[in-house]
């Protein structure tokens, strides 16, 4: 049964017929050359004297063109002998020709592609549904892959070349063979019973594989990426449920992290009712306290998830110390984070602007985002074709000193680095925090690997261009179980594991075992936005914790579960 798949692929395969048909010309010539020795064998050996059969003649000459030479049938004249010789050497010749080729054509290279078939498959078992199917490996993916890898979920990779294929499955990713534009593809990716298709290619490439999905599924979650705006209701028409404008998504995150002009409290995302925000300590009665003589949940209610210094979080505990440079991270309802700036409304800083180096889209969305929020901003921007409003930006290159000054970076509050290129952002990131200690420094990263370089450069916060997308996506897969705060910072809701259902937050010690900060407590319709120690925790509620993703990973480990 095995050799099945193999005779199938020889009748199928044009390429196996031709092969088919070489062979059969090859065997007819050697045919005619068993015949002709054949003869010829019979007219020496009577010559000599010797009779033998029909059927010995053909023994003899395969025997010898074999080089097996057994000897029981041998010539004795000197004809005979140099007539062997022929035999023998026409024959090996021939049969290195005919051997090889049968054994590659047809047991070699079909063993060889069944091979390839199953690590490159092209079609997805029949059981398969739930996955997430993926047109490309970018930054997102591969960003996103991670992430599905560590909750368990199922993904396939679509890839066009057979040799890329094997390249990636190789390296531990789960592709399948396809083309993107093939409704078939599509078919056997089983679309139908996915959960999500993701595509980030061109905007065109995007248009095309939505309106390929759709024909096959008109329920499947399609989520693409848009580099324009004209784009987003081209995809949408297409079929797309979800079209992301990375770039935008990514200014507006670092625009939000630009801590201005005051110490109220930012908002940076939402569960809910709970709110997550930051807020300066910079020019408060905060700085040079530790959390426990503050005793800010005694004033304004508000929780204290942790600490952010030079981009370093450090998760709260009484004796963390508020320096100048701190950025406090904060959960409570609305009313509880407007009875902490009822508090601190009074501190205010310095009217100061923005510095943003990088006139493309991020740092334009930036500006867009800043703008809004009422904060004035200059652009640094090399490019002169980018140029938008003369009055807002600075043209030349920011690693020249002169070009930041006429920025007013010795004046700014916050600079802004959104260039594409991540060594040029961590040169920028050094360079600024040399010139200004004081600085707010907000970085852009490309790749993941190097968010930590820009924070050891100097950067306080980093937004990573492959992360804002991943997360999002991610976020959408698990219907918002998942809030992003920062590069290795989430914000994620689980349902109360088994193993500490009944306890009291204080008895599962899931900070001090863990590292994240179980900032909610949510039961049906009654939401605990700050829970204290004695605070139950009961079968059917779920927990809205905050940590970085070894601490995440920590908690899974110790109580079961997945994000």
């Amino acid at each position: 049964m095995k050799s099945m798949p193999v005779a199938l692929s020889i009748l199928t395969n044009p390429s196996r017929r031709r092969n088919l048909f070489v062979l059969g010309k090859l065997l007819i010539v050697l045919a005619v050359i068993v015949t002709v020795y054949s003869i010829i064998f019979h007219i020496l050996m009577a010559q000599e004297g010797q009779q033998h059969s029909w059927l010995t003649g053909v023994y003899w000459t395969l025997v010898v063109m074999s080089t097996l030479g057994f000897g029981d049938i041998i010539f004795h004249s000197d004809v005979g002998r140099l007539f062997s010789i022929v035999v023998l050497l026409s024959g090996s010749v021939f049969m290195l020709v005919l051997l090889p080729f049968m054994f590659i054509q047809f047991f070699y290279v079909p063993w060889m592609e069944a091979q390839a078939a199953a690590r490159a498959p092209r079609m997805l078992p029949a059981s398969t549904a739930g996955h997430v199917i993926l047109t490309g490996l970018g930054l997102v993916e591969q960003t996103l892959i991670r992430m599905l890898n560590r909750s368990h979920s199922l993904y396939v990779l679509l890839v066009s070349d057979l040799n890329e294929a094997l390249r990636l499955h190789d390296e531990g990713y789960k592709v399948m063979l396809g083309d993107l534009d093939d409704p078939d593809t599509y078919v056997r990716a089983r679309a139908r019973d996915a959960a999500l298709v993701v595509t980030t290619q061109r905007d065109t490439t995007n248009t095309n594989v939505a309106f390929t999905v759709r024909e096959i599924s008109p329920s499947v979650s399609i989520v693409s990426t848009a580099s324009t705006e004209a784009s987003v209701d081209i995809l949408e028409l297409a079929g797309c449920n979800h079209v992301l404008q990375l770039a935008e998504m990514l200014g507006q995150s670092l625009a939000r992290r630009v801590l201005g002009r005051d110490a109220r409290s930012h908002v940076v995302g939402e569960f809910g009712e709970l709110l997550i925000a930051e807020a300066t300590a910079a020019g408060t009665p905060l700085v040079g306290r530790t959390l426990k003589d503050i005793r800010l949940r005694d004033h304004a209610n508000v929780n204290v998830v942790g600490v952010w210094d030079r981009g370093r979080f450090q998760s709260a505990v009484p004796d963390t110390l508020i320096s100048a440079t701190s950025v406090l991270l904060l959960s409570g309802s609305r009313s509880q984070l407007d009875e902490y700036d009822s508090l601190f409304c009074i501190y205010s800083l310095p009217d100061a602007h923005v510095v943003i180096i990088g006139g493309g889209r991020v740092g334009r969305a930036t500006a867009r985002a800043l703008a809004e929020q009422g904060v004035d901003y200059r652009i640094v921007e090399r490019n002169p074709e980018r140029i938008r409003d003369p009055e807002r930006y600075v043209t030349g290159d920011a690693a020249e000193l002169e070009v930041l000054k006429q920025a007013g970076i010795l004046k700014a509050s916050s600079v802004v680095v959104t260039t594409h290129d991540d060594d040029m952002n961590v040169y920028l990131a050094l360079y600024c925090r040399r010139l200004r200690a004081d600085l707010q420094i907000l970085g852009r990263a490309n790749q993941d690997r190097n968010v930590s370089t820009l924070h050891r450069a100097g950067a306080d916060f980093v937004m990573s261009y492959a992360s804002t997308g991943a997360n999002t996506v991610f976020n959408l897969l698990k219907r918002g179980k998942i809030l992003f705060l920062t590069e290795g910072l989430d914000a994620f809701r689980v349902p109360v594991p088994d193993k500490l259902a009944g306890r009291t937050l204080g008895e599962s010690g899931v900070r001090e075992k863990t590292g994240c900060n179980v900032v909610a407590v949510v039961q049906g319709e009654r939401f605990d936005s700050s829970p204290s120690a004695g605070t139950p925790l009961p079968a059917g509620a779920e927990l809205i914790i905050v940590g970085d993703s070894d601490a995440e990973r920590r908690f899974f480990e110790a109580w079961g579960g997945g994000a």
